[in-house]
């Protein structure tokens, strides 16, 4: 096992996995606590836990246990890993750890990229990694050089008890038909050859990711340069810009079709959206629709500038509009897809004034105008305001902002 300092929290399910990595800490002299999560599912659990008390009862080991009734919703898996993930981040960082120690083997890391190829997914790393993050959880993963077998002959040779949960002996789940049909009967040489491609792909995936964030300059990226790379370059490009990571792979050929595609863009992307302007595109949270009230000239100033737009003394300008009492109560809002103006020259679509001066689809949205009492737009930022409130002393600027 690799050399590991500081104190960590030790991830221990009572299996011959997790119970030969808590040994081995021991071995090494690893400072540890353990936490183990007890779910309820089966007739062994309590035994398992009591298990894992018992070690570390022994052991002088401070053992942390959940033992709530964990009821899940949908995938059982997937519900159960965020349950005890956050489980462990809590402990911690209640107990100033340095992280939390799992005990993924070899044989994980062989069927994990098994599975990853199985489903054509271009993951953010191949196999497992032996350091990294969940959330804002350090996740270590010492064992990766060893093999199962090799993890169950430590416990035997070293009187360590476990227990083996019968749902994994069974072929219910793909994983599991994996590790028995597959990976299991692997030899040396076939199981050297995978791990070596491991190496040979996220060796690859590194040297992309250092050349692709040369491309991004606080966060955004030139489009013709991005259209020029290799498909390859513009995946690890796109993941790049992810803060969650949970783009599929299919999402992200989407995606890039459409940048390979349009000139103007407005994508779901990453609980996010993705958005270009001035030919640089970048990631923007979702731009909501807004509306602000005021019963007065004197409240808008002494309200002052919002998210998307600023107020000032009127100066003439595309910007400016002379307001009257009898506009009042007025708004100020983002635009509408029916947004009309009468300005000198007739009646103008307010998405009308978008096309004609190419404004971003993204900017359109949050895109304020002005509208009086009887629900008319008096004035679009930009464009000018209508014959009715024109005047050389306007009263009020309102002015859009700009990401860029």
């Amino acid at each position: 096992m690799e050399k590991i300092t500081g104190k960590w929290l030790a991830a221990v399910s009572g299996g011959p996995d997790s119970m030969a990595l808590a040994a081995m800490c021991l071995e090494e002299g690893v400072e540890i606590e353990v936490a183990h999560v007890n779910y309820h599912t089966r007739n062994e659990s309590d035994d398992e836990e009591k298990t894992v008390r018992l070690f570390c009862a022994n052991h002088g080991i401070v053992c942390h246990v959940m033992n709530d009734a964990f009821d899940a919703q949908g995938n059982f898996e997937a519900a159960a890993r965020s349950h005890r993930y956050r489980f462990f981040a809590r402990i911690v960082q209640e107990r100033n750890l340095q992280g939390v120690l799992v005990a993924h083997h070899q044989d994980d890391l062989i069927e994990t990229f098994l599975m990853q190829s199985e489903k054509g997914i271009e993951p953010d790393w191949f196999g497992l990694r032996t350091d990294g993050m969940v959330g804002a959880l350090r996740v270590k993963r010492p064992l990766l050089a060893l093999r199962k077998g090799q993890l169950e002959e430590y416990c035997l040779t070293h009187g360590i008890k476990y227990h083996v949960d019968a749902t994994n002996l069974e072929d219910c789940h793909a994983r599991n038909r994996l590790r028995h049909h597959v990976v299991e009967p692997m030899g040396d040489f076939e199981r050297n050859m995978v791990l070596r491609e491991i190496d040979r792909l996220n060796a690859e995936k590194q040297e992309r990711v250092c050349r692709v964030k040369a491309y991004i300059g606080q966060g955004r990226i030139d489009l013709s340069l991005y259209k020029r790379l290799a498909w390859q370059d513009r995946l690890t490009l796109l993941r790049q810009l992810e803060s969650n990571g949970r783009q599929t792979s299919g999402k992200l050929h989407e995606v890039d079709k459409i940048l390979m595609e349009k000139k103007d863009f407005f994508i779901s992307f990453d609980g996010r959206r993705l958005v270009q302007e001035n030919g640089k595109m970048f990631v923007i949270d979702e731009p909501l629709p807004y509306s602000f009230c005021y019963r007065s000239l004197g409240e808008i100033f002494e309200k002052g500038d919002q998210e998307w737009f600023q107020v000032a003394p009127g100066e003439p300008s595309v910007n400016a509009v002379t307001l009257r009492q009898e506009d009042f109560p007025m708004t100020i809002r983002s635009a509408r897809e029916a947004d009309k103006i009468l300005m000198r020259f007739g009646t103008k679509p307010v998405h009308r004034f978008f096309i004609d001066r190419h404004v971003p689809l993204w900017k359109r949205k949050t895109w304020p105008v002005v509208v009086d009492r009887q629900g008319n737009v008096v004035l679009v930022s930009g464009l000018g305001c209508d014959i009715n409130h024109f005047s050389i002393k306007p009263n009020l600027n309102v002015i859009q902002y700009s990401l860029m």
